[in-house]
């Protein structure tokens, strides 16, 4: 199975200019290749690749042979995919939530460029990256195989990160508990059948001055410093509550699966329930969606038994036993 790894990093000014100058050439890359594609129909991976090979040798788009060609390259792959996922959803062959067609790329969004084995290296914690130079990543470990590609990524708050992409071995750990169910609140983020709660944290300082800077920058002129500075100080103020979330779930999912041989769920429509003004923000807040995804790879990687039950059953009610007859699993939530 596939796992990422990501790493803080600091370039330094001049790694900072290359990159600033990476990120521009892969936005327009993606920019033009999905013009031309809702101008008529998508004309496919190798006829936008033809594209971008000649539109290097005009005056216009000169300037992308001073980067790295394969992140432009896997720029395309990348639009290749958007677009195969956006016809499977149109034609009823993906399931799950709505998927809608490839946006473009703005310069304020998060940042990323893609480099495959032929344009990094690994060598003493360093990282190599083609036309960049060597990265030291912060707390570099060693990975557990040979990364496949390596994605460097500049976010809404000026902050650089480095994600490796690296195949992994399922670990067998022996579980202490047979099962558990979890079911999932607001103030309290996961209450287990076995009687532990996991709590929720508490974003209301953030969110007070979040709804704060957003009043300032809706008055501010577009395009200025002013705005630009303002816009910054929002997306740090989110990047604090994505980092809780981020140390708290994968922990708890972890916990979970280190402890339990068996995990219930239970099925819930969170796609209508985010639709409730009420209930929307808390929700997504929680991360209750990212939580679901944690367990359900871990369970992969650590050779557990994940099963869904569907959202009309009585689980608060009443025991229930596990699909395929299995033991059973006591709410009392």
């Amino acid at each position: 199975m596939k796992a990422r790894y990501q790493y803080h990093f600091y370039p330094t000014d001049q790694q900072r200019q290359s990159l600033a100058q990476l990120f521009g050439c892969v936005r327009v890359v993606w920019n033009d290749a999905l013009a031309l594609s809702r101008a008529s129909k998508y004309p496919g991976h190798n006829s936008l690749a033809k594209s971008l090979t000649l539109s290097k040798k005009t005056e216009e788009r000169r300037w992308l042979n001073d980067v790295s060609s394969v992140p432009l390259q896997q720029s395309l792959k990348q639009l290749e995919v958007a677009y195969k996922n956006y016809f499977d959803y149109l034609k009823g062959k993906s399931k799950g939530k709505k998927v809608g067609q490839p946006r473009f790329n703005r310069k304020t969004n998060e940042q990323s460029a893609t480099f495959t084995k032929a344009a990094f290296s690994i060598k003493k914690g360093k990282i190599y990256l083609a036309k960049i130079g060597n990265l030291a990543p912060i707390c570099f470990r060693e990975l557990p195989s040979e990364p496949t590609s390596v994605t460097a990524i500049k976010d809404c708050a000026n902050r650089y990160f480095l994600s490796f992409v690296v195949e992994v071995e399922p670990n067998q750990i022996g579980a202490k508990n047979q099962s558990i169910g979890i079911d999932l609140g607001i103030k309290t983020l996961a209450v287990m059948s076995n009687g532990e709660k996991a709590e929720s944290p508490k974003y209301s300082k953030q969110e007070r001055e979040i709804r704060q800077l957003q009043l300032k920058l809706a008055r501010q002129q577009k395009d200025s410093k002013r705005r630009n500075k303002i816009r910054v100080r929002i997306a740090k103020l989110h990047n604090q509550i994505a980092d809780t979330r981020k140390d708290l779930l994968p922990k708890l999912s972890t916990k979970i699966m280190i402890e339990n041989q068996v995990i219930v769920w239970e099925d819930l429509n969170l796609s209508g329930m985010v639709k409730k003004r009420n209930l929307a923000r808390a929700i997504s807040l929680q991360g209750w969606r990212e939580f679901r995804t944690l367990i359900e790879a871990n369970s992969e990687k650590f050779g557990r038994d994940f099963r869904v039950i569907i959202r009309w059953k009585p689980t608060s009610q009443k025991e229930l036993d596990c699909q395929q007859g299995g033991k059973a699993i006591a709410y009392s939530l």
